[in-house]
């Protein structure tokens, strides 16, 4: 197989890569060793950043993350959800926080608002009567699986080539530049031997280890975050602490559940999607203070996402979440560009940076047209804000035919085959991710069954391949 660019990572940053480049005229495969969006893409709590959480200690990422935000809701809005968010200052928390936090909001330009307290228990009957300030802010919730779609579309629209469950086996180098690498699929195990006159490498927790295969090391520090989900949308609109970043500080409204979280333990396993009891108790304990009596709630699961950060000392939470490009050149391998840190509101951002470094080095000129460029539409939908009950709209007004299999998330049998005769779509796993089924208060309780049967009856594969 030959192309132009080789990007590795099938999160929001690589297939933002794959997609710009495309749009270029650049010829570009991606290869992604899981399904799209499997590793911190499709492990966060579903922010759409306004910047706030970043605006005191680290600037410029609050800078990006605003501005990310804005481009988004133009290019994107099948996949967000305007929620708005406030910043709450809880009892015991430093008064003074509050004026530096506004100057700091003010100095990148994120828009704030004070709230009284009874406007905001109207909106958020949940939230702490004790409350000492609450200022609201531009934030959402992003469905990061829909955006990934919406991005693939739009890449492989403009010519690019998506390889899910394919891994980097090995790069190939000749006179210290990459010429491919090759591929192994993890479906059947066969090869596929790929050239191509660069590489990128945007494969999140994985970077360091992807780029030892070209004999080039560099550090990365891995922090591991837990996240809580309960049955219901106890809140609609995204709740911060208005405090220094810490444990148990956000409360995300996620499609039909919400989410709480988050901590941050460092880890040395890309992998690591551990949750310890301990983390639990912090979070519940945590957010008492902005929602009183949540820990008493019930929760339906939990789960760990691993950050990519790239800061060589500091204490977890005191590392930029800003992103840096690597060019290896220098490190005998010419034509390898590695990406790490940032985060999925700042992917497009991301992504162009370092397709103009790309660009310059097969000398394409072409410029990036991704902030004006909105992302086709996915699943039937159409492009607009998302809305709760838009699902429910279409199914009731007969854009969903089929009988319904999964009724938190209005999922029907049609969705389901369609999926799997897409030919990527192979696994529960792999539907959960392409239609959020199983992914409300149930938890596949009921639809898995029904979905597995539905499976069963189109793809026909064996009991021994079914138990692997």
């Amino acid at each position: 197989m030959q192309t132009d660019v080789l990007v590795i990572g099938g999160g929001a940053t690589g297939g933002g890569i794959a997609l710009d480049l495309a749009l270029r005229g650049v010829r570009v495969v991606l290869a992604e060793m899981g399904d799209l969006a499997t590793g911190t893409s499709g492990r966060y709590h579903g922010l759409l950043h306004s910047g706030g959480r970043y605006a005191v200690r680290d600037p410029e990422s609050a800078k990006e993350c605003i501005d990310e935000n804005w481009i988004l809701r133009r290019i994107a809005p099948q996949s967000i959800e305007d929620t708005g968010g406030y910043f709450v200052l809880c009892p015991g928390d430093d008064p003074a926080y509050v004026d530096q936090w506004l100057k700091a909001c003010a100095a990148v330009n994120i828009p704030t608002r004070q709230v009284s307290l009874s406007e905001a228990l109207k909106r958020e009957p949940t939230l702490n009567p004790r409350l000492e300030a609450v200022y609201e802010v531009p934030d959402g919730t992003c469905d990061s699986w829909d955006l990934l779609h919406a991005i693939q579309a739009g890449a492989e629209a403009a010519g690019a080539r998506f390889l899910t469950y394919h891994r980097v086996e090995a790069f190939h180098l000749r006179e210290g530049k990459v010429t491919g690498a090759t591929l192994r699929s993890l479906r059947d195990d066969s090869m596929i031997q790929v050239e191509c006159a660069c590489i990128v490498n945007a494969a999140g927790p994985w970077a360091a280890q992807v780029a030892k295969l070209a004999g080039v090391t560099f550090g990365m520090r891995l922090s591991r975050g837990a996240m809580l989900a309960y049955n219901i949308r106890w809140v609609n609109t995204v709740i911060n602490k208005l405090r220094k970043p810490g444990d148990g500080d956000i409360f995300v409204p996620v499609g039909t559940v919400s989410v709480i979280g988050t901590t941050s333990v460092r880890t040395d396993d890309p992998g690591d999607t551990r949750v310890e009891p301990w983390e639990v108790t912090k979070i519940l304990a945590e957010a008492e203070a902005m929602t009183p009596g949540i820990s008493r709630a019930r929760i339906l699961r939990a789960w760990g996402g691993v950050r990519p950060l790239y800061d060589p000392g500091g204490d977890q939470r005191d590392a930029k979440r800003t992103f840096a490009i690597l060019d290896h050149a220098d490190d005998g391998a010419a034509g390898l560009l590695s990406i790490v840190g940032g985060k999925l509101t700042t992917y497009r951002l991301m992504a162009e940076k370092i397709s103009d470094k790309v660009c310059a080095l097969l000398g394409v000129t072409a410029p990036c047209t991704t902030a004006t460029t909105p992302l086709p539409a996915v699943h039937g939908g159409v492009n607009k804000l998302h809305q709760l009950r838009g699902r429910l709209d279409a199914l009731e007004h007969g854009q969903l035919p089929g009988a319904l299999v999964c009724e938190c998330e209005i999922v029907t049998e049609k969705q389901i085959a369609d999926a799997l005769a897409h030919g990527d779509v192979v696994s529960l796993n792999d539907l959960r991710r392409d239609l959020r089924l199983g992914m409300g208060p149930c938890q596949g309780g009921f639809c898995s069954y029904r979905a597995a049967a539905i499976r069963h009856e189109i793809v026909r594969d064996s009991l021994d391949h079914t138990r692997s």
